[in-house]
């Protein structure tokens, strides 16, 4: 048996940048290793620029994710003021970098894509022996989170509490149909009107897809098939230069559900 820490990231309006190029800012239909990550560095209150803390928090963790409801795709055409780059200038803040631009200001456009109405669900375990935070830890900082968590982008703030659980299971595929089945997040009220409706994945199909790295489907994938292996660069190597590395990750079909 194994320890988890299951989540809910539940939001009206989410969104999971993939590889950017001009003006087009695609987004993924469900969230990358390190969006995830990212929100549970906020909870614990990490800094982009603590490159010891964020390599613990990328190193020292496995991840699963449950995609109840991928929402509905929204595009979203953007305009922003932006001041030309100067050399060694370091803003504090986007009022400053505004207020400071000497007149220079030009204007940037690009196309984002959000999801509107997303039902995932996460679990968390420790890979090694040493961990920087215990899941218990993790836990009481999704409770009571340093910095405010969103789903994907700021302007995507959670719509449902974490409601963090620690669990025993088989596998992390096994917690994440347990917690799909009898989660608290499954019991909306009819008072939540749309947003009920949205999230209760009525156009989902039969199965439910759970997704995680390649090399954990032996021992998480509690034995459900591979639909396919995708390649996706969003395993953390450092948040302060925005880099990332490939990662393998498998989606595995299971019948919505089921239990492991």
């Amino acid at each position: 048996m194994g320890h988890f820490l299951t989540f809910a990231m539940v939001a009206p309006m989410a969104s999971f940048g993939t590889l950017a190029v001009g003006e087009r800012r695609d987004g993924a239909d469900r969230p990358a290793r390190s969006a995830v990550l990212g929100l549970v560095g906020a909870c614990l209150g990490v800094a982009r620029e603590d490159e010891a803390d964020q390599s613990a928090l990328a190193e020292g963790y496995g991840l699963a994710v449950l995609c109840h409801a991928h929402g509905r795709l929204l595009t979203d055409y953007h305009t922003a003021q932006t001041a030309p780059s100067r050399r060694n200038w370091r803003p504090a803040t986007r009022a400053q970098e505004l207020a400071e631009a000497q007149g220079e200001l030009a204007t940037i456009l690009s196309r984002r894509d959000y999801r509107t109405g997303s039902w995932y669900l996460g679990a968390l375990w420790i890979r090694g022996d040493a961990p920087r935070w215990s899941l218990e830890e993790i836990q009481g900082a999704m409770r009571e989170p340093v910095f405010t968590p969103s789903l994907g982008r700021k302007s995507c703030p959670l719509g449902l509490p974490l409601d963090p659980d620690l669990v025993e299971g088989e596998s992390a595929t096994a917690v994440l149909l347990a917690r799909q089945k009898s989660g608290r997040e499954g019991t909306l009220p009819a008072r939540f009107g749309l947003f009920r409706d949205q999230l209760t994945g009525r156009d989902m199909r039969t199965e439910t897809l759970v997704v995680l790295d390649a090399a954990d489907v032996a021992e998480h994938g509690a034995g459900h098939s591979v639909m396919r292996r995708e390649m996706r660069r969003d395993q953390p190597l450092s948040r302060a230069r925005w880099q990332f590395g490939l990662r393998e990750e498998a989606l595995l079909l299971c019948a919505k559900g089921a239990e492991a």
